[in-house]
């Protein structure tokens, strides 16, 4: 098996080494489970990765949305370079499922937009995944809804071997039954054309890479990798593999034994609308069901034959539909990001999915097998997880029972950055209060977090916030996307000074000039002011040496009190570390990217110790004039409110009148 290689500058520091060595030891130990209870900026992904490569298993790694999926498939791409690393996601830009409202009697037709990149990066995770070992597939929650057997998908591969007997005929009949499709005029990815002898196959999983094979009456005489767009010949293969071009592609003898079943289940579902005198629905679910099997019968598929999904794998009625993990070798290593947000995530999937697809059923848009085209069932979840890491800086009570209380913490940022200190202020006047340190941190070219309870409350402060010419925005759950992406980017790069939110402003956003984080009302105890929440939303700060927390309270809740009792202890251990190893804390120092790429953690960096720093080299009879000329620096950089610049050389200052006593006293 191909061993997996991290390639990065990178060494393990602070934390990072133990809880490598002890992550592990607890999977090659057997370890159904284990919890990294890891906080902002300690370098998680980091530590995951140096596990992977030392227990060397096909791993995959769920996060709780796209974004934080794609961030962490960039840097595990970036880590693992010569190895399989995928992104498998929803594939929608747009989506409008399929449902029905009785009460007014609306039937909504299933509308969507798919993103041609995903489905080709969805492709291309599981052709990895059939292909080899060493795999590292970063996937949303979304991949445990029902996918195509991969039983199917794997058998109804072509495969294609230079001097291979095999007509020209039986090639293109292939290509369209695994959902290929012919296109001579317009060459894209799921598609081939032919040109006499020569037959060029797009595969659905690949980016610029086409397969041209070219015969000799019924025999393979070459294969050729070729550039899709210019035509020329890239490379020269003996053999080759096309996959499906659909995770849903089904054998003719499958297809046309799934036909008859739902045939028969269609008939017995007529039956019963009659016998309780549902003429309606029992013309409904025939005429649509029989538009669908006329459909299969000349083209081998139709829009929505998910929904007969059951039926295609051969599954029998309530049994889990195949996902993605189905794919995965039964020694893999799942490893959950945020546990504390995915898990709950998990959950809730099954039964919100049931109950739209319950209406369709009752009213006779579809079929009961409808239903087992579905998310796994948590407990489904639950079996087919073989050894787990749950990943999280507030573990909730289900990863610390599924971890059987085995939790590795890493406390310890190789920044020597340590958690923000807390302050309680009176709620009374809190508005105006926070004005005033809103203008300090701004004066200083820092950013401020605020958080709310309510949409209507944020609105209403960045009105009265900008009325008073603060630069500050809003952002809640009406925001888009890309709008809340840019509108973070905007805060780093000094566009304005103040962000305003409710609940986005917690697990995984990563804004380094971020020094101050005030919360509102700290003391309405519920969902967005318990203790998981509170220190996540404390987190935000812990990217800045001057991080610190202001919580706006006229009472001190249960939740507020273990947050700032949990905070304060990790902040100790993280003094004491760097006081023993002489370490300085640093503000983390990051470009301002793409949007996708600059707002979540990317959290491992190697800062030197003092000891070791490169200053050790300068000879001592240079050290007293570069500490005039660097004091000199520092004292124009805090007159032109420098203040980063100017706690730098400081720094830099103090580690040459070290040296330099360490020298004459030498």
């Amino acid at each position: 098996m191909p061993k997996f290689k991290i390639v990065s500058d990178y060494e393990p520091g602070g934390d990072q080494p133990q809880a490598i060595e002890a992550l592990t030891k607890g999977v090659l130990g057997g370890d159904k489970g284990q919890v990294l209870l890891g906080v902002t900026g300690s370098g998680k992904t980091f530590t995951v990765a140096n596990v992977i490569q030392a227990v060397n298993r096909p791993t995959l790694v769920l996060a709780p949305n796209k974004t934080l999926a794609a961030q962490l498939y960039s840097e595990f791409k970036e880590l693992f370079p010569d190895n399989g690393v995928g992104y498998f996601v929803s594939y929608y830009d747009y989506y409008q499922p399929e449902a029905y409202l009785p009460s007014s009697d609306t039937f909504i037709e299933k509308d969507s937009a798919i993103n041609e990149e995903i489905d080709k990066m969805r492709h291309a995770a599981t052709y990895s995944l059939l292909e080899r070992n060493d795999v590292i597939i970063v996937a949303s929650v979304s991949c445990i809804y029902g996918l195509g057997s991969p039983e199917a998908y794997h058998g109804m591969i072509l495969r294609l071997t230079e001097g291979e007997e095999l007509s020209r005929d039986f090639i293109l009949r292939k290509l369209v039954e695994i959902r290929y499709e012919r296109n001579d005029v317009d060459f894209h990815r799921g598609s081939f054309r032919v040109r006499g002898d020569v037959v060029e196959i797009f595969p659905v999983y690949e980016e610029s890479v086409a397969i041209r094979v070219e015969m000799f009456g019924d025999t393979v005489e070459a294969i050729y990798t070729v550039d899709p767009l210019r035509g020329a010949v890239t490379g020269k293969l003996e053999k080759t593999v096309i996959y499906p071009g659909s995770h849903y592609v089904t054998p003719p003898e499958t297809l046309k034994r799934a036909m008859e079943d739902i045939r028969c289940e269609m008939e017995e579902r007529i039956r019963f609308f009659k016998s309780n005198n549902m003429l309606l629905e029992a013309q409904r679910i025939e005429q649509r069901t029989s538009y669908d099997l006329e459909m299969m019968q000349e083209i081998g598929h139709c829009q929505g034959i998910e929904n007969y999904s059951r039926h295609m794998t051969g599954r029998k009625e309530g049994e889990p539909p195949p996902t993605l993990i189905d794919f995965y070798p039964d020694n893999f290593l799942l490893v959950i990001d945020e546990s504390h947000v995915s898990i709950p995530q998990i959950r809730a999937m099954y039964k919100g999915d049931r109950s739209r697809k319950e209406s369709l059923v009752n009213h006779g848009f579809r079929l009961p097998s409808a239903l087992d085209n579905r998310p796994l069932c948590f407990e489904e979840f639950e079996k087919l997880v073989n050894q787990a890491i749950y990943v999280s800086a507030t573990p909730s009570e289900y990863e610390l029972a599924a971890s059987r209380g085995v939790v590795v913490e890493q406390v310890i940022r190789p920044t020597g950055l340590t958690d923000p200190e807390i302050e309680i202020r009176t709620a009374n006047g809190q508005v105006d209060d926070l004005l005033t340190e809103i203008r300090i941190i701004a004066g200083r070219g820092e950013r401020v977090l605020v958080t709310t309870l309510t949409k209507r409350m944020a609105e209403e402060l960045t009105e009265y916030y900008s009325e008073l010419g603060v630069r500050v925005r809003y952002m809640h759950s009406d925001v888009q996307t890309l709008d809340r992406i840019e509108l973070i980017s905007s805060l780093r790069s000094g566009e304005y000074d103040v962000l305003v939110g409710i609940n986005l402003l917690r697990e995984g956003l990563d804004i380094p000039e971020v020094s101050l984080v005030a919360i509102f009302d700290a003391d309405k105890e519920g969902f967005l002011r318990s203790e998981t929440s509170l220190i996540q939303t404390c987190g935000r700060a812990a990217r800045n040496v001057e991080g610190k927390v202001i919580m706006y309270a006229d009472s001190v809740t249960g939740s507020m009190e273990r947050s700032i009792k949990e905070m304060a202890r990790r902040r100790a251990h993280q003094l004491e570390y760097n006081l023993k190893n002489g370490i300085t804390p640093e503000s983390i120092k990051k470009k301002i990217k793409g949007v996708m790429a600059s707002i979540y953690e990317s959290d491992y960096v190697t800062i030197p110790k003092a000891k070791e720093s490169p200053l050790n080299y300068i000879p001592l009879k240079e050290i007293a004039a570069i500490i005039k000329s660097l004091k000199k620096e520092m004292k124009a950089a805090a007159a032109s409110l420098d203040f980063e610049k100017a706690a730098e050389l400081r720094d830099r200052i103090k580690e040459l009148e070290l040296m330099e006593m360490e020298e004459l006293g030498s």
